[in-house]
C-alpha cells in the first residue's frame, strides 16, 4: 500500500494533537510532522515534500491564503496538494482560498472519517469540499453560470432513480459511503455502484461536483 504523505500547518495546539492522534497511526497515512506558523510550515514542506498539506487559514504570521499562493508558486512543491482546514466559512475566505490554488476545503469540526476521505480525494487530484462550503461555492456558481446551464442540469438530473436521489441527498449532507450504507441498509459495494451511476448521469468527476449539480437543480435541499 502506498501511503499518503501528510503535513499539518496549524497554530492551535489542541487541533494539532487531535488531528495527529486521529491520523498518524492509520495504515495509509504517513504523518511527516506539524508546524505552528506559516514560515515554519513552508520550511517543513520543502524538507518533507508531502503529498497533502493540511493548513489553517488563520496562521499567526503568514495567512493560509498567502501561504497557498507561495506553495503553488514554488518549483519544488508542485506535487503537494493543499487541504484548507478552518473554522471560517465566509464566502470571501472560501473563494480566496480556491482562487489561490487550494485543492480542498474542510471545516475544523469535520469527522475524522470524512477528513480521511477528504485527504484521499485530495491526494488523488479531486476537489473535496465540505457540504457547508459547497453551498457557498454553489451560490457563487449561480451568479456566474450561463443562462441555459440550469435547464441542462435539470434535464440530465431527471434520469436519476429514487434510490440514487436518496444517495445523492446523503452525499450532499456529507455522509461517507459507509454512512450511506448503514442509513439505507445496503452494502458499501451497492453504495459505490449508485455513486458511480450518479457521477455518470450528472457528468460529474467527483462527489463534490455531483453535490453542486444536485443543489443547483433543486433535486436536494
Amino acid at each position: 500500500m502506498t501511503k499518503i504523505r501528510v503535513v499539518l500547518i496549524e497554530d492551535d495546539d489542541l487541533v494539532c494533537i487531535g488531528l495527529k492522534n486521529a491520523l498518524e497511526n492509520l495504515p495509509d497515512i504517513d504523518w511527516l510532522g506539524e508546524a505552528n506558523t506559516g514560515e515554519e510550515g513552508f520550511q517543513l514542506l520543502e524538507t518533507t515534500q508531502p503529498d497533502v498539506a493540511i493548513m489553517d487559514i488563520g496562521l499567526p504570521d503568514v495567512d493560509g491564503i498567502e501561504l497557498t499562493k507561495r506553495i503553488k508558486a514554488s518549483p519544488t512543491l508542485q506535487r503537494t496538494k493543499i487541504l484548507i482546514l478552518t473554522l471560517q466559512n465566509e464566502e470571501t475566505s472560501v473563494l480566496e482560498a480556491f482562487q489561490a490554488g487550494a485543492n480542498s476545503y474542510c471545516m475544523k469540526n469535520i469527522r475524522p472519517d470524512l477528513l480521511l476521505e477528504a485527504i484521499r480525494a485530495t491526494q488523488a487530484g479531486q476537489a473535496w469540499i465540505d457540504p457547508a462550503i459547497a453551498r457557498i461555492v454553489l451560490a457563487y456558481a449561480k451568479r456566474v453560470e450561463k443562462p441555459d446551464s440550469q435547464h441542462q442540469t435539470e434535464k440530465v438530473s431527471s434520469s436519476l432513480t429514487d434510490r440514487e436521489l436518496e444517495v445523492l441527498q446523503l452525499i450532499v449532507n456529507g455522509n461517507s459511503n459507509a454512512d450511506i450504507a448503514e442509513k439505507l441498509y445496503i452494502t458499501v459495494g451497492t453504495v459505490k455502484t449508485h455513486v458511480r451511476n450518479i457521477l455518470t448521469k450528472l457528468s460529474a468527476e467527483d462527489r463534490t461536483q455531483a453535490a453542486v449539480h444536485a443543489l443547483r437543480s433543486g433535486l436536494v435541499g
